[in-house]
Formats: C-alpha cells, sequence, structure tokens
C-alpha cells in the first residue's frame, strides 16, 4: 500500500487505521517540509531574544514564570522531555503507538508548531521503521496534551528511553542506530511541540470508531438469528413504520435485519392466524431502536474525529504571520466526551444482546427450545454459563459507562487546575469495544445453536451463511464441550471482519 501523504492537511479515518493497524509508512510532501521550515525562522528570531516566549525561553507549566537564559534553552527542552516521560503501568498497545505518533506528525508537518525540518523527518523515520517506544498507561490527564505518552515518543528520538524493534525490547539507541537514523538534539520549541497534543486521545477514538461500526453490523446480525430462532416477527422492522420516527441509524438497522431475515422458512412457519403471538419482547422488537442510537452516537463522534483529524494543537503555536501565541487548544474535552459518550450505548447494545440470549436459554420464553439449549438437560448444562459469562460482561461495561471527563484533579501548582482525562476515557471504551465483542460473541453462539434446534426448518440464506461459517470452526449441537475456546473463536470471526463478510455474500 502506498505510504499516507503528509501534507499539512487533514488526515481520514482510514488513513489513521492503515498506518496504526496495516503498518502502512508515511511520507512528507515538499510543501509540507517548506511550511515547516518556513515556520521555524520565525522560531529562529525569537531564540536569542531577551523578551520571554512561553515555550522557547521560559519554564513549563507553573515555572512558566522562570526566564531562561539564552545558553540554557537546549538544555530546557531535553530536561523536559526527560522529566515529563514518567509514565507507569503496563505498556499500551503498539497500534495506538503507532496513531499517536502519526497524529502527533501531522500536526507538526501544518507547519504551526516551529519545530525544525529535521526534526519532522526523524519523527516519520522512526515511524517508517517500525520502531515503537515504549509507552506506559498511565500519564495523561487528557490535558496540555497527552503528555507522559507523548514524551515517551519524544524521548526515544532523543536516543534515550527503551523502544519495541523487531520484536524486542532494547535501549533506543540501538533501534535508532540498526535503523541508520540518528538522534535528535532538540532545541528552542521543539520539546515542547513534541508533546502537547491530544494525538493519543484522538487515535484510541479513531480506532474505537472503526471497530464500532464492524461490531453494530455484528449486532444487527446476531439480533436478527435470535429473532429468527425465538420465532419472533420482522413486520416489526418495516421501513414506513421505521420512517414514523426518521432517525437514521435506527432506519439502517432495521433495514439491515429485515434484509438478514429475508426468504427465511423459519420466520415464514409463524406467519399464519393461528400464531397466537401478538407482540415481542423488548429485546427483540426495540433492537433497531437500540442499534440505531449507538449508530447515531458513533456518526456524532465521527464528526468530532473529522475536525480534530483537520486540527493543529500546540501551544503556544506560530500563526501564518510569525506571531507565537498561546492558547487552550490542547485541552481534550471535545475528544473525551464523545469517548465517554460512545461506551454508553456500547454497554447498552451489550445489555440488548444478553437478553435476548438469556430468553433463548428460558425454557419458558423460548418457544420450544431445549432448557439451556442443552443436549440433554440436567445431565448437560448448555449454555447456561457463556450467559453467565455474557452477564459478568455486561456488568463490567456499565461500569465502564460512568464518564471520566466530569472529575478533574487540579496539577501543575493549579496552574493546570482542570484537565479532560480524555486519555483515561478513552482506554476504558477500549476495554469496552473487546467486551462488547465478547457479548456478540456469546450471542452469536447461542443463536447458531438455537437455530440447529429448529431444524427441519432452516434459517434465512443470510443467517444460514452465518451458522454455516460457524459450523467450520465449531461443532453444532452435542453433549457439553469446552465452551472458552468455542467463544474465543466466535470473537475471532467478528474481529477479523469474516462473520460480516460471509454474510454480506447473501444480501449484497
Amino acid at each position: 500500500m502506498e505510504p499516507v501523504a503528509l501534507d499539512g492537511g487533514p488526515l481520514t479515518t482510514g488513513d489513521v487505521v492503515a498506518v496504526a493497524r496495516g503498518g502502512v509508512g508515511v511520507a512528507l510532501t515538499p510543501g509540507a517540509l517548506e511550511g515547516v521550515a518556513a515556520t521555524r525562522a520565525h522560531i529562529e528570531k525569537l531564540a536569542d531574544a531577551t523578551e520571554p516566549t512561553y515555550g522557547v525561553s521560559t519554564g513549563f507549566g507553573a515555572l512558566a514564570v522562570r526566564h531562561i537564559p539564552v545558553e540554557r534553552r537546549a538544555a530546557l527542552q531535553r530536561s523536559l522531555i526527560r522529566s515529563h516521560a514518567a509514565g507507569a503501568g503496563p505498556e499500551v498497545e503498539p497500534e495506538v503507538v503507532r496513531a499517536l505518533m502519526l497524529l502527533r506528525l501531522r500536526t507538526l508537518a501544518t507547519g504551526r508548531t516551529g519545530v525544525r525540518q529535521s526534526t519532522v523527518e526523524t519523527l516519520a523515520a522512526v515511524l517508517n521503521a517500525g520502531i515503537l517506544p515504549v509507552v506506559h498507561e498511565h500519564g495523561s490527564l487528557g490535558c496540555s496534551g497527552d503528555l507522559a505518552p507523548l514524551s515517551a515518543v519524544a524521548l526515544a528520538l532523543m536516543g534515550e528511553g527503551q523502544v519495541r524493534y523487531r520484536g524486542q525490547l532494547v535501549p533506543a539507541v540501538d533501534a535508532l542506530a540498526e535503523a541508520g537514523i540518528e538522534p535528535v538534539a532538540l532545541v528552542e520549541k521543539e520539546g515542547l511541540a513534541l508533546i502537547n497534543g491530544t494525538d493519543g486521545m484522538l487515535g484510541m477514538l479513531v480506532l474505537a470508531i472503526t471497530d464500532l461500526r464492524r461490531l453494530l453490523d455484528v449486532a444487527d446480525l446476531t439480533a436478527a438469528m435470535s429473532v429468527e430462532a425465538l420465532l419472533g416477527t420482522d413486520r416489526v422492522f418495516a421501513a414506513d413504520l421505521q420512517a414514523l420516527r426518521p432517525h437514521p441509524g435506527q432506519a439502517e438497522s432495521a433495514a439491515r435485519m429485515t434484509a438478514f431475515l429475508a426468504d427465511s422458512p423459519i420466520m415464514a412457519s409463524h406467519r399464519g392466524p393461528d400464531c397466537p403471538r401478538v407482540q415481542d419482547a423488548y429485546s427483540l422488537r426495540c433492537t433497531p431502536q437500540v442499534h440505531g442510537a449507538a449508530r447515531d452516537t458513533v456518526a456524532h463522534a465521527e464528526l468530532v474525529a473529522g475536525r480534530e483529524l483537520s486540527a493543529a494543537i500546540d501551544n503556544p503555536v506560530v500563526l501564518p504571520d510569525g506571531r507565537v501565541e498561546s492558547n487552550g487548544n490542547f485541552h481534550g474535552a471535545p475528544v473525551a466526551y464523545v469517548l465517554d459518550f460512545l461506551a454508553i450505548p456500547v454497554a447498552d447494545v451489550a445489555s440488548i444482546a444478553e437478553r435476548r440470549t438469556d430468553r433463548m436459554l428460558d425454557v419458558a420464553r423460548s418457544h420450544g427450545l431445549p432448557p439451556f439449549l442443552a443436549h440433554d438437560p440436567g445431565v448437560d448444562s448448555g449454555h447456561m454459563i457463556a450467559q453467565y459469562t455474557q452477564a459478568a460482561v455486561v456488568a463490567e461495561l456499565k461500569r465502564l459507562a460512568v464518564p471520566a471527563s466530569v472529575d478533574s484533579i487540579p496539577s501543575s501548582a493549579m496552574q493546570e487546575d482542570h484537565v479532560s482525562l480524555g486519555w483515561s476515557a478513552a482506554r476504558k471504551l477500549r476495554k469496552a469495544v473487546d467486551g462488547l465483542t465478547t457479548v456478540l460473541a456469546v450471542e452469536y453462539l447461542t443463536a447458531a445453536r438455537a437455530l440447529d434446534f429448529r431444524a427441519p426448518l432452516t434459517p434465512a440464506p443470510a443467517t444460514a451463511a452465518a451458522v454455516a461459517l460457524l459450523r467450520e470452526h465449531v461443532p453444532g449441537p452435542g453433549p457439553d464441550r469446552h465452551l472458552a475456546p468455542e467463544i474465543a473463536t466466535a470473537e475471532d470471526l467478528i474481529r477479523s471482519g469474516a462473520l460480516v463478510d460471509a454474510v454480506q455474500r447473501r444480501t449484497a
């Protein structure tokens, strides 16, 4: 795949995913490098000036009142990075590190930060070489930038700290040497420019949006399988009924569920006037309303992410006319809010899926299915404890839906007295996305087993394709088996996109 061009303009979510997950490289355009050099010229004029400029000739945060003499200003930048690379806890995922490196590089390429061309090129070279600075879980308050995570990257550019390179944990200086990259000796303004952005939380937002788009497609499918297995009706998903409440996400989910259930012999078997059921339970009937609201929330998050992917975030910032101005654009509130917002529908989509699963296991509500879908109820427990796993995950997702952004802990001697905690919101959203994957995997396994029990009636072509894919890896109904590997297999089919691909071929 061609490298992602960094020309100082906005990136797309696809660009971020390609670099973060796909290992695609980046290429700085000549125009971007020219802009970087032109802006650096303004900083050079200030570097020897006696008038204080924040980030160039003063300390940082509450120490901004300290005027730094000319001969100490390069040391100021190095000290900034060393002291701010104060993360703790486990390492974050490689895709998160690559995303935040890309997004900081994009801001540098706008020419609004005042770094040197050589520094921008070095960061691009490190990213393209596959060198991953060790970034720790804890250390960002989501304000003044993701300081500790980005400082870990800047430290590696200096040839200090630890990195992952070619599968090994090695000193940064050794990895740079092996890759033929000269360490950066930071000068005025550069340390601050490398760390003063919302790049970590934004990268995690973009990755979560990508995952949730896929998971909501899966949720529509597993819900349709459950409706079919429970002898529910698809009439409530009709387009004219959805149009009475014109939310776009709701219409999309309803249309997808209708397509998944088209031409189902199971559905046809109970459409006649002798069917005594007037209405399905909410967990079946209201699925488009819940899934659709989640889709609309993701769409809002995409709007915010798109704006951030066009932003140049630094403090101070260098304006086109050469002015160097302090600002508050590093505050993570816009990103933190939507990260927290997304955790709510994730929990709710999982919650309604768990209710559908439980219904298929309850002989009093499953309309003819065996208790717990067991082969020999009493001797076998079927999917009884798989639902326990779902319930435990849903309970955790509810805790993860508690917002981080409503909290704030003052720092830097009350100079930085209100923070976003957007990094924390992003970290818990990543856990929530994983939890939703598990919940949907259990519903997928359970609905497929329930559909098998409806034989000799057969499911719709689309849902039958979902069952057939699963049966390539997981056997059908029978005596109790070790279920944990089967749940993991279903998760893999969801994460890889294989499930959605298999079904879409039957509905295209």
